[in-house]
């Protein structure tokens, strides 16, 4: 009878997707169901009997091995990632759970583990994500895809470039990308910010300077502009550079020529023009705090990128990068977003931007407990902060939805419909409601 039972259970789960496999106290195979051998690409009769370790080589084996910890600690380990070698020597990204195997009196005699391939969900989660980069750039919204766009040939051209936006939005992001696509990728990328330092220190740093030019100069000091040779100089922060400086790089931009300080001979200057401003120049203009023909030397080609309070689409898309990063430099292995969670960052108002949201996740995984970040892992600043304004709300409350746009979200949250309709901004039943309408299955 008792075989007949076993058999009834082997056949049940090799009928299971998920591979399955059951160790002894000593981490030896005892069961190994067929998904197992699928996923591994080692057969059961090579498999049992042997240590688990030898059949999964799976870089947690010897320093956070889930089954092991699931029987030490009698808790169970839910959908953790982890990588194995498979026997053909590829490595596979899967989810592990496990738990305690206990007899039928409740006394542990090993351990239960299951294991799920996540290649394919990988592979849709890349292909999304690439949909949507460009560089290190990322977005959904299509200002920033018109501007993606335009970058290319933005990049082709030699002309001084003017990236406008508030802090914290990424603008030398854009800068780098500009670079990286233009004829002069092989040179170096050179970044002054203009409102780090002191009038006579910042025209040292940016112009070069001769020995004793001013106290305390003992030597000859190339310059940005001397190191940037061949490549782009990006002027970071631009409209805090002095009046003074700012005649000095008109004459730079114009006559492609520049003298370091304490130097009577005039330098060759070999690179291409990035600025970059929070502030708006054409006020500082008519104030007579910016010279108006440096603004239209430098305004040549413009690029304007918009805040993130202006594009809420661009929030889960962001907050689930920042989490992978983060993930991996803390050695953290968080899933995602509670739909409270995910609510809470779309209400936030980003005062800082994109810096602002990748901090603010860089500072919730360091502190999050859990597989999943939720609400009480936010700090209180965060959770007392009052809600977007309305406007906001009507911004990403009714968006026009695309049956692309639904299925993308769904496939990157497994088809979790809660996560994706946090994601999407609306409720459960409008989800259900529009893939009705699409023909989603």
């Amino acid at each position: 009878m008792s075989d007949i039972k076993e058999q009834c259970i082997g056949t049940i789960l090799d009928s299971v997707a998920d591979g399955v496999f059951t160790v002894d106290q000593n981490m030896r195979i005892t069961m190994y169901n067929k998904a197992a051998e699928s996923i591994t690409g080692v057969p059961a009769e090579e498999a049992i009997g042997r240590y688990c370790h030898e059949v999964f080589n799976a870089d947690v084996c010897f320093t956070a091995c889930p089954v092991k910890e699931s029987m030490e600690l009698e808790l169970p380990v839910t959908d953790r990632e982890v990588h194995i070698r498979r026997k053909d020597g590829r490595i596979v990204p899967i989810a592990i759970s496990a738990n305690i195997l206990r007899d039928k009196d409740g006394n542990p005699i090993g351990g239960v583990e299951t294991i799920r391939d996540q290649s394919l969900i990988q592979s849709l989660q890349q292909e999304i994500e690439s949909k949507f980069t460009f560089c290190d750039l990322m977005s959904r919204n299509k200002k920033m895809h018109k501007m993606f766009a335009m970058i290319p040939d933005i990049a082709n051209s030699d002309a001084t470039v003017l990236i406008k936006g508030e802090s914290g939005t990424g603008k030398e992001l854009v800068a780098r990308a500009i670079h990286e696509n233009s004829p002069r990728k092989d040179g170096p990328l050179v970044i002054v910010n203009c409102g780090a330092l002191p009038e006579p220190l910042l025209e040292a740093e940016i112009f070069g300077s001769k020995r004793g030019a001013y106290t305390g100069s003992v030597e000859n000091r190339p310059g940005r502009l001397e190191t940037a040779k061949g490549g782009t100089l990006f002027l970071d922060e631009l409209g805090d550079l002095p009046l003074p400086l700012q005649v000095k790089l008109l004459r730079v931009l114009e006559n492609h020529e520049y003298q370091p300080l304490g130097s009577s001979t005039p330098v060759k200057a070999d690179v291409r023009f990035l600025g970059a401003t929070h502030r708006n120049l054409h006020k500082m203009v008519e104030r007579g705090e910016f010279r108006r023909d440096l603004f239209f030397r430098i305004n040549v080609l413009s690029v304007e990128i918009p805040s993130l309070r202006e594009r809420p689409e661009d929030i889960p898309l962001l907050a689930d990068k920042f989490l992978k990063r983060f993930n991996a430099l803390y050695h953290k292995n968080i899933k995602g977003f509670s739909p409270e969670a995910m609510q809470l960052l779309l209400n936030h108002d980003y005062p800082g931007n994109v810096r602002e949201l990748l901090n603010l996740i860089e500072q919730t995984v360091i502190l999050c407990k859990y597989n999943e970040i939720k609400l009480d892992c936010f700090s209180d600043r965060l959770k007392s902060h009052p809600l977007a304004r309305t406007s906001r709300k009507r911004v990403i409350s009714n968006p026009h939805l695309s049956r692309e746009a639904i299925i993308e979200t769904l496939e990157k949250y497994n088809g979790n419909k809660s996560k994706a309709s946090t994601a999407l901004n609306i409720d459960r039943t409008t989800l259900w409601r529009w893939m009705k309408k699409f023909n989603i299955n």
